[in-house]
């Protein structure tokens, strides 16, 4: 295992006259002891190259494709990004068309950026907890038939409240009209473990991206990229993958995907079994609540187990004033708040004392919650085009306040973060109501860092 191999060569009195220059230096760096500077080393001879696989990681990819199902597998310390941009840049042709789902992570905006793409949206609406549902193989080929030339579809499934789309049958829609089918399933590399519902990698997507970090026993950056032969150019995604990360891949990353694989490997099916149970324990107890709300899924494709969202529709509560609450009296910290709901990542580390802790500090605080029904359904509108993002980037801009801004073309992203999904793109028309959620008070993050005062228009 390639972490066994850096320990050892750590513990060795080999002299470091080489990259990094804190030379293993831990006596020196004391700090270094804590972040793992004992095995960061640079390419060196009896250590593979990730950009140039041949030995150590070649076995290592090699097994992660075994492992999930995929033809082949790239081991990425970039994070998903990285996988997102190289699918896409490698796939899509420049100035080619792309159908995409507008609930995308901010990365996949960046790709269509990138390779200059003519974008086609497909829309989803929210259900009354304001969470949008799955994509469906109906709306891939309504799109499809409208936009023939697309080559390639991407979706993301499992959402990051894990919504779950029906990838088999939207895999055979894309594949019926010659299209390839790209999945951001970044959220979703517990998928196809144990009993956890199967991974888009076995359901015939052609790319699919995973964080390992989110939900498995990996470091933070830590993400895989795999592939189905045939109408993927394997080689040339490589290539991307590598020109999309650094040349400098860490060891010590990389060897966090190593260790995480051999587990998975070991032990991946009972330890995701073990994490099912601790989660069907947990909604049991939770089914008492009465006004906070575990979301279902409504009538979601599936739904992912391992995200415990809490909805406050029917409470007379935010999601803000509960996510304050668990946090200064019980000390749990939540994943993130999305207006009335807020999200509690689970992951295979999870205990029946960490599930347990959760489930009391929901109940006690539904015990102190009054009634309320702030439920709503509510369509996203998808803002007027007027150029693609890529030609509004590169024009001159000004800065607005945000009351001026209506009916301006707005020349910078503007997005909710986490989980990075874009109410407006550089190129669309910022409407009335775009303007009234920018100005709310509603926490967002744009490309120039002005909001709510002032947006980037052309």
């Amino acid at each position: 295992m390639l972490l066994d191999d850096l320990i050892k060569y750590s513990d060795s009195d080999a002299l470091p006259m080489h990259m990094p220059g804190h030379k293993r230096n831990t006596d020196k760096f004391p700090w270094l002891r804590y972040i793992g500077g004992g095995i960061d080393i640079t390419e060196i001879d009896g250590f593979d190259d990730l950009n140039d696989p041949q030995t150590i990681f070649a076995d290592l990819e090699a097994r992660m494709a075994k492992l999930k199902g995929a033809d082949e597998g790239v081991c990425l310390v970039g994070g998903s990004t990285q996988g997102v941009l190289a699918a896409l840049y490698s796939t899509l042709r420049r100035g080619g068309s792309l159908i995409m789902c507008r609930n995308a992570h901010k990365s996949l905006y960046h790709a269509a950026e990138i390779t200059r793409a003519d974008v086609h949206y497909i829309m989803m609406h929210a259900d009354t907890d304001g969470i949008i549902g799955s994509v469906t193989p109906q709306a891939v080929e309504d799109a499809l038939n409208t936009h023939p030339d697309a080559s390639v579809v991407a979706v993301t499934s499992p959402t990051y409240e894990g919504v779950i789309s029906d990838i088999a049958g939207i895999a055979d829609v894309c594949h019926r009209h010659g299209a390839l089918l790209f999945v951001d399933e970044a959220h979703g590399a517990h998928l196809g473990i144990g009993g956890f519902p199967a991974s888009a990698v076995t359901l015939s997507a052609d790319i699919v991206v995973e964080s390992l970090h989110k939900t498995l026993p990996s470091l933070t950056q830590t993400a895989a990229l795999y592939m189905r032969r045939g109408r993927v150019d394997v080689t040339d995604v490589r290539r991307c993958a590598s020109m999309f990360g650094t040349s400098s891949p860490s060891y010590i990353l990389s060897s966090s995907v190593d260790a995480c694989v051999s587990y998975l490997e070991r032990e991946g099916d009972v330890a995701a079994d073990e994490w099912l149970s601790l989660l069907a324990s947990f909604q049991k107890r939770a089914a008492g609540l009465s006004k906070l709300r575990i979301y279902r899924g409504g009538g979601a494709f599936a739904l992912d187990p391992s995200k415990i969202v809490v909805a406050t529709s029917h409470a007379d509560v935010t999601g803000d004033m509960l996510a304050r609450t668990v946090r200064g009296k019980y000390g749990i910290e939540p994943e993130a708040v999305i207006g009335g709901n807020v999200i509690f990542m689970t992951g295979m580390g999870d205990t029946d004392e960490s599930l347990s802790r959760l489930a009391d500090a929901l109940i006690e605080t539904d015990k102190s919650c009054g009634a309320a029904d702030k439920a709503s359904s509510a369509a996203v509108a998808l803002p007027q085009k007027a150029m693609s993002a890529w030609e509004a980037v590169g024009r001159a801009k000004e800065q607005v306040v945000v009351a001026d801004s209506v009916g301006r073309i707005s020349a910078e992203y503007v997005w909710a973060y986490p989980p990075g999904i874009p109410l407006i793109v550089p190129g669309e028309v910022i409407s009335e109501d775009i303007a009234a959620v920018l100005s709310s008070g509603v926490k967002l993050h744009s490309t120039t860092g002005r909001l709510p005062e002032r947006i980037a228009v052309l």
